[in-house]
């Protein structure tokens, strides 16, 4: 699969990584190596710590799935 990582602002910790393979996946990052799917590993396979720094650079997704 071909993976590119990007962050939505210089400064954040979490790449968002686009699978040019496949369309509509929302894939985060805190490595550039692990790869999460939003959908299905947040929160629980997240650390508290990239839960943390998911949430604090990433309120609008955070909101959304606060009833996880």
């Amino acid at each position: 699969m071909a993976y590119e990582f990007y962050k939505k602002n210089p400064t954040d910790k979490v790449y968002w990584v686009e699978n040019t393979e496949v369309i509509g996946e929302m894939l985060i990052s805190f490595d550039g190596k692990t790869i999460f799917n939003l959908f299905q590993d947040y929160p629980h396979n997240l650390t508290t710590e990239q839960k943390r720094l998911f949430d604090s650079e990433n309120q609008f997704w955070a909101k959304l799935l606060d009833d996880r």
